[in-house]
């Protein structure tokens, strides 16, 4: 992986934000050389996969997270990556990577989580009770130098942290 790229991994709960977040930051950055690695793609939609321990999916977000590294793109790896499934996969990745790896996770209470969530289209797949079933508060990575966003951050102020992050 090359020290010039930069990986920044944006973590939270269902409706936190992370997905709006990473997809206006594409649009910030508005050039080649930044690739957006979303859990729920790669978990949802290429495999098809419950979100469970040793996951195939885990791997294959590591995968493309170092190819996209190794061959010079800035690397937005945004998802739940829940820490206790997620955290040695993420540790490695930090620890392999020459470059600069920032980490965030957006701190959003249940309640506004659960507003948020109404909003977006996948509303109509699973509502409030899984919602409920899947949130774990401050869900932060061990030994992990984790940058908190909570809820009063701006769109524009979230992307603003997370341009810096990738300009550092």
């Amino acid at each position: 992986m090359t020290a010039s790229t930069r990986l920044v991994v944006l973590r939270g709960n269902s409706g936190s934000g992370k997905t709006t977040a990473a997809r206006a930051l594409r649009a910030a950055y508005g050039r080649r050389g930044l690739a957006v690695v979303g859990q729920d793609v790669v978990r949802r939609d290429i495999l098809r996969e419950h979100d469970r321990p040793d996951g195939v999916n885990i791997g294959l977000i590591d995968t493309i997270t170092r190819y996209s590294l190794e061959h010079g793109h800035h690397v937005v790896l945004e998802g739940i990556l829940a820490a206790d499934r997620y955290a040695p996969m993420l540790a490695a990745l930090e620890r392999d990577h020459a470059g600069r790896a920032e980490f965030f996770y957006l701190d959003v209470p249940l309640e506004e989580t659960l507003r948020r969530h109404a909003t977006r289209p996948q509303c109509a797949e699973f509502g409030e009770e899984l919602m409920r079933e899947w949130y774990v508060e401050r869900d932060l990575l061990p030994d992990t130098d984790e940058r908190i966003i909570d809820q009063d951050s701006s769109l524009d102020d979230t992307v603003d942290l997370l341009m810096g992050a990738l300009l550092a």
